[in-house]
């Protein structure tokens, strides 16, 4: 790696803690016990994770969506969110409390110290197990959530009970470090189901939870261990539903209808995916940190009041597209089919965003006015339409999967998931004889036919799986336009490294087109940063967030240099 890559990866130091991590209000569940050893302790203390969680919720999705480039402040926004848009990032910040992750990860240690893992019901049956998985999984993501924010991070594996205890000296990880102990940490869980109280308060209870292959995955590819990270994604996929049953992409997306010669007509079966919260085998949504309905309860999720505009902001949204989204999702070349059996390329210059990819457009859309009012520049954002936070669903965990077959050496395996989808004649067809050395390996990806059905133009109902970038840029398994990468002037190892790069940068751009406010962007530009040893790459790309013609402007108002990766992190106040 090259040297300014070491700041990530720098040995372990000693830091004290103190009132950083120690505060009355954060004590931990039943601490005058010596072991959890009944339902309602289980119950309980799961719970106050949970709750726990809810207030670190917000601050996920904005820390990774302000500081990208895909989204903009405007002169409604508070202080703080022009703080983090701005890399400016102040020690007040309501979005910048350290302590709050630790408040997370004090009451995982105590559940995971105490909790009687041997205990057994009258079937036999390990009580705690399917929670102690959960919880171990919760401080994952956590750690990891803090470390990727703050750089280097005080490391505790031991519930904090007394001031004492926070003052001790505890060593300080980076992501390297995180990546690593939680990675064994959770392996001997990996296939654990996770709990099911059932719904709660309306909201289905499945849905709180972490699957540990999906975290599995996230660790080793923030670590570079490329087919580790494939495999777990690859494995919770196949699992998921059981070990016969598929979990394929689906085929919902945002097309022109094909009788409409005036490219006004639009189906969208993808907008949809993003108002439906309950767990089922072909449920987009995997798992979400749910919010209280109303701001007295405490832990109401202010996204939608942020993304939107509504009563509550007087009609004043704080966070809106950037130039650069609006560009990116114009300059896509949206394949569309005819009902004359051919296909045609829309023309690039249609109103209301519906150039290029349709995602932008079916997700964020002005209206004239609301409730027979008139209400100018009324928006909507169909991505925060409920109280609940969502952090993991299918799509993601399929870009992550074709990240890491990228980087592990399969570009053409990757752009598969792009540009068709992928079944066992895909990989047969199109990525096996390009890796044959590998074919083993290759072949222990099994997508049944006859459960991943790849789209045809006959629109066929069994019909399950198709490549991402047709969720709203129209045929692409078609589209002439959308090609596997070459270079005629290399061979060997030499043209698959090129090819690593250029399918990178369309999987991230795929990222972009079907992630925008979701708060994955920061994250992604930074890990492929990494991947690539190129601090610029975050950096070019942030600083493009108001378009090629403003870049000046944009570098002038983030103070921070970017291509500095001390200045990608938040500062820890000790």
């Amino acid at each position: 790696m090259k040297q300014y890559i070491l700041f990530v990866i720098a040995a372990t130091m000693l830091v004290s803690c103190g009132d950083m991590i120690y505060d009355e209000s954060d004590q931990v569940t039943y601490a005058d016990k010596e072991h959890l050893t009944s339902d309602a302790d289980t119950l309980w203390s799961v719970a106050g994770i949970i709750n726990k969680m809810q207030v670190i919720a917000d601050r996920t999705i904005l820390l990774g969506e302000m500081r990208g480039d895909l989204v903009d402040i405007t002169s409604n926004s508070s202080a703080d969110l022009r703080e983090l848009a701005f890399f400016n990032i102040s020690r007040g910040n309501r979005y910048n409390v350290v302590r709050d992750y630790y408040a997370i990860i004090n009451n995982c240690n105590y559940y995971i110290a105490k909790a009687d893992t041997a205990l057994r019901n009258n079937r036999n049956e390990r009580v705690f197990m399917k929670e102690y998985a959960a919880v171990k999984a919760f401080r994952a993501w956590t750690y990891l959530q803090l470390v990727i924010n703050y750089g280097h991070v005080p490391f505790i594996t031991e519930p904090i009970l007394t001031k004492d205890d926070s003052e001790r000296d505890f060593p300080r990880y980076g992501i390297q470090d995180i990546c690593q102990y939680f990675i064994n940490d959770l392996a001997p869980y990996a296939d654990m189901e996770t709990p099911n109280y059932g719904a709660i308060r309306n909201t289905d209870s499945k849905l709180m939870f972490f699957p540990v292959r999906i975290l599995l995955g996230d660790l080793n590819l923030w670590a570079g261990n490329y087919r580790a990270a494939a495999e777990n994604y690859y494995q919770y996929i196949s699992k998921r539903n059981g070990l016969n049953a598929a979990y394929p992409t689906s085929t919902n997306c945002v097309r022109f209808a094909t009788n409409d010669s005036h490219w006004m007509s639009i189906s969208d079966s993808w907008s949809t995916e993003f108002l439906t919260e309950t767990a089922s085998a072909n449920s987009e949504l995997i798992t979400m940190i749910p919010g209280d309905s109303i701001p007295s309860e405490g832990n109401y999720s202010e996204l939608r009041d942020l993304m939107n505009t509504n009563e509550n902001n007087s009609y004043k949204q704080s966070i809106v597209p950037s130039n650069r989204l609006f560009s990116l999702s114009a300059s896509q070349k949206y394949c569309h089919y005819t009902t004359g059996g051919k296909f045609v390329f829309a023309p690039v210059e249609l109103a209301d965003n519906r150039s290029g990819d349709l995602r932008l457009q079916s997700i964020y859309k002005t209206l004239d006015g609301t409730n027979g009012k008139r209400v100018d520049n009324y928006v909507t954002n169909g991505k925060y339409s409920t109280r609940n936070v969502h952090i993991y669903r299918r799509t993601m965990v399929y870009l992550r999967l074709a990240e890491a077959l990228n980087r592990a050496g399969f570009p053409r395996f990757a752009f598969q998931i792009l540009k068709r989808g992928i079944n066992n004649s895909c990989i047969e067809n199109e990525v096996i004889p390009y890796y044959q050395a590998d074919e083993a390996w290759l072949k222990s990806f099994d997508f049944p036919n006859n459960s991943y059905i790849l789209e045809t133009t006959a629109g066929l109902t069994n019909e399950n799986t198709m490549g991402i970038h047709s969720h709203g840029s129209g045929y692409t398994a078609w589209n002439t336009a959308y090609e596997m990468p070459v270079n005629e002037t290399l061979e060997g190892q030499a043209l698959i490294d090129w090819q690593i790069e250029k399918v990178e940068d369309l999987i991230i751009d795929e990222e972009a087109l079907e992630f925008a406010f979701e708060g994955y962007r920061y994250y992604d530009l930074m890990r492929v940063s990494l991947h690539r040893g190129d601090p610029t790459y975050l950096a070019n790309r942030i600083y493009m967030r108001r378009g090629e013609a403003n870049v000046s402007d944009m570098r002038a108002q983030i103070l921070a240099d970017l291509n500095d990766m001390n200045n990608w992190y938040l500062k820890i106040d000790e």
